[in-house]
């Protein structure tokens, strides 16, 4: 009884890795394009770029696992449908429903392991790619010369080396201009020199040979100083050449970087102050009425005009932080629910994919493609539109299962209508084994 669960699910597994593959491919490509710009030129090394790709993996595998079981479903039933397997199971007695229970069970444990990465690891992970890629974003450029150009890589300094070997080490006919001090202009000549980091990589070092050096003051006339030297080291600071790495806690986590338990805290604050705020409201406008109708003696009109005035300040303002408020806690609210709703989609694909396929007996790779792209086009379309609509307010944030719910509601409607077509087909083919007995019998 085991072998065809176990068929069933063998058939899902290499669409299912392809699927997924390709979805996070694509994924990928659009994250290199995005921040394409701050990675090059900035001598990054590879272990870097590798851990950045690798964090950002997290989420991308979140929003492909589902996608995956949808084209994986598609896949295997429309093979099995076009194999006329689904046929041959159909008259041994098996329903639709019986051939989807082991994708089914599959679904459920995608469910409930995309839940515990979604809570458990992705918010880590998102955590750990936003502080380096700010890490990187920090970082200067790799400092480099070109010979014959002016260079102001160096803050407060203007290099010009008319002539660099093919190491950019050694140089000849060097120009410096010290810019740092608003009262004095220093200008430093070499005939040669050599130029490199310190170990540290916080400093450049210059060893210059053969030159002088002209201070010119900007405040008085006859303020110059000339110094002639054969050897002379220059120490330029060089801050922001090196990745310098973030410590753990340094940057605060946004909602996207957080667990559920740690959102619910967040959300639990929030409520409660606006509680407090709306407590202030209902203070103040009590006060104001009860001075209103029991004010002896009777208070001139001008004093009720600037007591309404101050009362109108102080339900803004009290108004205000209650909204704040209560945004503050839609927002964690909202990313609760997406913790919840996006590994659900794991099992709705699957009340999808299965009828579908052997409807739309859609075993090819573009068939398959076709109808998961529409699919995951109209999932995304509603889940952003909810989220949209809870951030605004204009909706709770219970609206975001509306997407599964809609999807799931398909999916059983297709579920239905494909077993009555099985109970139809069977009676055909009893039908048909009932007069070729008789045939036979004649």
């Amino acid at each position: 009884m085991l072998i065809l669960p176990r068929y069933i699910v063998r058939a899902h597994l290499p669409p299912f890795l392809f699927g997924a593959s390709v979805v996070m491919f694509l994924f990928l490509m659009q994250f290199l394009l995005r921040v394409l710009d701050e990675l090059v030129g900035k001598g990054l090394g590879a272990v870097v770029i590798a851990q950045l790709i690798v964090l950002n993996l997290a989420w991308m595998v979140v929003l492909a696992v589902p996608i995956g079981v949808l084209f994986s479903t598609l896949m295997a039933f429309g093979k099995l449908a076009q194999t006329h397997e689904v046929t041959a199971m159909k008259a041994s007695g098996m329903s639709l429903l019986q051939m989807m229970t082991p994708v089914i069970l599959t679904g459920v444990a995608l469910t409930a392991a995309v839940f515990w990465f979604n809570d458990a690891v992705l918010p880590d992970a998102n955590h750990r790619a936003k502080t380096l890629l700010m890490d990187i974003q920090r970082k200067k450029p790799t400092f480099a010369l070109q010979a014959g150009q002016f260079s102001t890589q160096l803050e407060g300094y203007t290099i010009l080396a008319r002539w660099l070997d093919s190491s950019q080490t050694r140089m000849r006919g060097i120009t410096i201009y010290d810019r740092r001090d608003m009262n004095r202009t220093t200008i430093v000549n070499a005939d040669s020199g050599e130029i490199r980091f310190s170990p540290s990589y916080r400093f450049v070092l210059l060893d210059l040979y053969h030159g002088d050096v002209h201070q010119f003051g900007r405040q008085r006339r006859g303020d110059y100083r000339y110094i002639r030297f054969e050897r002379q080291r220059v120490i330029i600071p060089a801050y922001g050449f090196l990745l310098e790495r973030s410590s753990e806690g340094s940057i605060a986590r946004g909602d996207r970087e957080m667990r559920i338990r740690d959102m619910e805290a967040i959300v639990r604050t929030a409520r409660q102050q606006q509680q407090v705020h709306w407590q202030t409201i209902e203070q103040t406008v009590g006060a104001y009425l009860s001075e209103l109708f029991s004010a002896a003696p009777p208070v001139s009109g001008t004093a009720w005009i600037e007591r309404t005035a101050l009362l109108s300040s102080q339900l803004g303002s009290a108004g205000y932080q209650y909204n704040d408020a209560d945004r503050q806690a839609r927002q964690y609210e909202v990313e609760i629910e997406k913790k919840y709703v996006i590994p659900v989609a794991c099992l709705v694909f699957v009340l999808v994919g299965c009828p579908l396929g052997i409807r739309t007996r859609g075993g090819s790779f573009g068939m398959s493609a076709l109808i998961s792209l529409g699919f995951y086009i109209l999932y995304w379309a509603c889940l952003i539109g909810g989220e949209k609509l809870a951030d605004r307010q204009v909706l709770p944030p219970e609206v975001l299962w509306g997407a599964n719910v809609l999807l799931a509601a398909i999916g059983v409607v297709l579920i239905v209508t494909t077993t009555n077509e099985s109970f139809h087909l069977r009676g055909t083919i009893a039908h048909w084994l009932g007069r070729n007995r008789q045939r036979i019998s004649r």
